[in-house]
């Protein structure tokens, strides 16, 4: 269990009293939604938020066939990649399955709070640490770590935050990405901005180098790129041309922009429907440019914020 020394308190809001957020906890799912009828959901299995709606609409893209019963990642939302983005490449993680084990294990719930700041949000807190892991995972990995995931529904945002500590005697090396599909009406009007003039490795590419020429990228074939150290914080998915959502990185500075397009869409049995790459497009803060070290009692935290337009 991660031991989270203030651990924020449950805050029991009156049933029928509609000017306050509510949090509804099932099963494995956590629900937060506030009076204006933003909402999110939240999967304890890779603290995956598999739902953010807000003016109406789901931002999120989820794939019909995602496996929700813990024994693979969730296909969709907002995975969550640590300690590893991709294949593993670094000796520490070699023995990690792709994108690492965050994803794919189970988080637990740490309680929700409110602001008084802020009474239009709400966050959530998961946690997770080597206790949290199988014996096999545990050895493949094996250093005392603590994540907690700060989930926070705002007025059309949503905030996600992981906080990383090392709580061992010996450092261990990292990498972060938040893995977020995003809901789009039509790719053949959606471009993605704010990446003009940044260096990126294109996976479809052979992994060749190349500095992005496009003030709009558009997406009309497959695309896997990681465009690394952004100088601004702030990339915006369009649609005809119109702002639709910022991602704000907050202490990130690479991003992957990534749609399967038709043939790999084809490969993967858990993206339905197949020409689900339609109505998709992620664009993934992180940071994955090599790997980062966090020193014994360090801590490290970073994220994202969406926030839409309507």
């Amino acid at each position: 269990m991660v031991d989270r020394p203030h651990k924020p308190s449950s805050i029991s809001a009156p049933p029928n009293d509609q000017h306050q957020a509510s949090v509804d906890v099932t099963g494995d799912h956590v629900t937060a939604k506030l009076p204006s009828g933003d909402s999110c959901e939240v999967s304890l299995h890779g603290a995956t938020v598999t739902s953010w709606k807000s003016g109406g609409r789901e931002h999120l893209w989820l794939s019909a066939n995602a496996v929700m019963d813990g024994s693979k990642a969730i296909r969709g939302g907002v995975p969550v990649c640590f300690p590893n983005f991709g294949p593993p490449y670094n000796a520490a993680t070699s023995k990690l399955p792709q994108h690492g084990l965050a994803r794919i294990n189970k988080w637990e719930y740490l309680g929700k709070s409110t602001s008084d700041v802020d009474k239009d949000s709400v966050k959530l807190d998961f946690g997770l640490g080597p206790s949290n892991l199988t014996e096999e995972t545990r050895k493949a990995w094996p250093y005392a770590f603590g994540l907690v995931y700060s989930v926070t529904l705002g007025s059309n945002s949503l905030q996600t935050m992981l906080n990383v500590r090392n709580e061992g005697k010996e450092a261990f090396e990292f990498q972060l990405l938040l893995h977020t599909y995003f809901k789009v009406k039509d790719i053949s009007t959606t471009t993605v901005a704010g990446l003009m003039g940044v260096s990126y490795i294109d996976k479809v590419l052979d992994a060749t180098e190349h500095t992005e020429s496009e003030t709009d990228i558009r997406i009309q074939s497959e695309v896997d790129r990681v465009y690394r150290s952004i100088p601004q914080d702030t990339t915006t998915i369009k649609e005809n041309g119109s702002s639709y959502i910022d991602v704000v990185r907050d202490n990130l500075s690479d991003t992957v922009v990534w749609n399967p397009w038709i043939a790999k869409s084809k490969t993967m049995g858990d993206f339905e429907p197949k020409d689900g790459y339609k109505t998709m497009v992620c664009v993934e803060v992180g940071s994955v440019n090599g790997f980062q070290k966090l020193e014994p009692g360090e801590t490290f935290e970073a994220g994202m914020i969406a926030k839409a337009h309507h």
